[in-house]
């Protein structure tokens, strides 16, 4: 597929959706059914957007025409599906043994930034048969980001919805006393060392490529420094366990880096059972060679931790060691994902909650209606590549489109509306509209009519004095006094409408909200249930009582 499918695509929209193609929708479809363009989704963004404005312009009748002339099989609506990229082998992996492992710091819920981690460790457990381990890395947190009780569930309830199947749970805070026995086998090899400089001395020293003092004492004397650490002799901030490593290493970070630092803030789990902790590579050196772990999977952005684990294992002799396999970053065009600015923003009632729409939870987009499905095939797609993708949030949306469609069934809903009286109007009871137009024998709704009825402020203003079909009922010249034209399907802007119904309360992705009025049997329907309100989008319905639905919406 190239460039060229978007005119195509762009005209079938149009003829579908009223004359007017959404560039968003035309996106989804180019990166749904064609992935190598996901790596240049940017572009691909900027010709869209081009090419949707030009056919734009034309009349309804000459959209039609075109498309005729150069894909008349896409005047008949049709599904694609695209399946996930086939995962390339892990290096070295047995059938059956496979062991990983997830390590999320509990500082809050799961969201969209996490999927590739957990998604490719959930795929890869199963394509072997393995076990997944679900280890939260609960060491302790800092003032900027603490740890949360409530984070524990939060977590375990996202990989629940995501269909992530893990075989055990551990918490790095139960093993504390095994972080400490590696530790002390460390120090006695001569190579690690108690710090006392301070913050700004460490940087300095890194900086300049300078050994500390401290590097060159004794192990007696280290071994004494560890014990009063541990015996509360030492404040926070005073002293450190450092690794030796090369001082003219090319990466700052990597000379002589921290192990263990003291904190004495309380723990959500263990309070102040410990106030010296391990640092994030220390006790993944010890837990990945206890717990069997035959495979670590990560960014590639933690290439150091690779090293600072292997570092370990040679001073210590561990023979049996982990393959470590890396993948690029995902990143989504426009959204900042951000745990700790979205606690700030709840705690200070600027969000609603985790699952509000803007914090990109794995909790909001349930509430939104995406698919475990939908989410997990939009990264497999990737497969396991090494370079950062970054892609809209319309990559995601049509995988879940494909996925939601043939089930969501369809209704009106007119936000914002304006009463509109039809002079001579034929006395007609009711309209007939199939509650989805590509599976006729899933029945029909039916509409209640009148005189008077209710279209969008929107629709309104943009066609008033012109001609439109009110949707499966008649045609109209539009105005707050219409007058009715025939009952003729006519090939001219189509408008939803209402004469009366339900008051229907859209939450938008962005947190704003969209009211107004939905056909009859929108009261109907079931909290969870996904559905297209026509020329809207899709949406999940949220709470359904009788002054209202309140339903989320997910995507076009």
């Amino acid at each position: 597929m190239s460039l060229e499918s978007a005119r195509k695509f762009a005209l079938q929209n149009a003829v579908f959706h009223g004359g007017k193609a959404d560039a968003k929708a035309v996106l989804g479809r180019m990166l749904a059914e064609d992935a190598s363009l996901r790596g240049r989704a940017q572009e691909v963004a900027d010709h869209v957007e081009r090419v949707v404005a030009d056919v734009n312009r034309l009349p309804p009748e000459v959209q039609r025409a075109e498309l005729s002339a150069i894909a008349p099989e896409l005047l008949e609506k049709t599904t694609t599906i695209v399946g996930p990229k086939e995962l390339p082998p892990l290096p070295n992996a047995v059938d059956g043994k496979v062991v990983l492992r997830l390590a999320p710091y509990p500082s809050g819920p799961l969201h969209i930034g996490n999927a590739r981690a957990f998604v490719l460790n959930d795929a890869y457990a199963k394509k072997y048969h393995g076990k997944l381990l679900l280890v939260f890395d609960d060491t302790i947190g800092s003032e900027d980001k603490p740890l949360l009780p409530e984070a524990f569930d939060q977590v375990r309830e996202g990989l629940d919805w995501a269909g992530v199947e893990f075989h055990e749970v551990l918490y790095k805070s139960d093993r504390i006393p095994l972080h400490y026995e590696w530790a002390e086998k460390l120090l006695s090899t001569g190579e690690a060392y108690v710090c006392e400089c301070d913050a700004e001395t460490l940087r300095k020293n890194r900086e300049a490529m300078k050994a500390c003092v401290h590097r060159i004492q004794s192990v007696d004397e280290t071994i004494a420094m560890w014990k009063a650490m541990l015996a509360g002799e030492y404040a926070e901030g005073e002293a450190v366990v450092r690794l030796k490593t090369d001082m003219a290493d090319p990466n700052p970070a990597f000379r002589d880096r921290v192990l263990f630092r003291i904190a004495e803030r309380d723990h959500p789990r263990v309070r102040d059972r410990y106030r010296v902790w391990p640092m994030l590579e220390f006790s993944w050196a010890v837990d990945d060679a206890l717990l069997g772990v035959t495979h670590v999977l990560r960014g590639k952005d933690l290439v150091m931790e690779d090293q600072m684990e292997t570092r370990i294992w040679d001073i210590l002799g561990v023979r049996r060691r982990p393959e470590f396999v890396h993948f690029g970053i995902l990143r989504f065009k426009d959204l900042e994902l951000s745990k700790s600015r979205y606690r700030k923003e709840i705690a200070a009632g600027h969000l609603t909650g985790i699952d509000d729409p803007r914090t990109w939870s794995l909790q909001s987009l349930r509430r939104r209606g995406i698919r475990p499905a939908a989410l997990r095939e939009f990264v497999l797609s990737f497969g396991l590549s090494l370079n950062d993708i970054e892609v809209p949030a319309e990559t995601l949306y049509a995988e879940n489109r494909k996925m939601i469609d043939k089930d969501a069934n369809r209704y009106f809903f007119v936000p914002d509306p304006v009463a509109v009286e039809i002079a001579g109007l034929p006395p007609i009871e009711h309209a007939k509209a199939p509650l989805h137009p590509d599976f006729p024998g899933r029945g029909n709704r039916t509409i209640p009519v009148g005189p008077k009825v209710h279209v969008a402020t929107e629709d309104f203003e943009k066609f008033r004095g012109k001609e439109v079909r009110l949707k499966d009922f008649c045609n109209v010249v539009l105005d707050h006094r219409a007058r009715f034209a025939s009952m003729e399907n006519k090939d001219i802007p189509k408008i939803q409408w209402v004469t009366h119904g339900v008051n229907v309360h859209l939450v938008l992705p962005d947190g704003s909200e969209s009211r107004g009025l939905g056909e009859p049997l929108v009261a109907s329907l079931k909290v969870d249930d996904v559905v297209q309100f026509e020329r809207v989008g899709f949406a999940r319905i949220d709470h359904v009582s009788k002054a209202e639905v309140r339903a989320f919406f997910a995507h076009r």
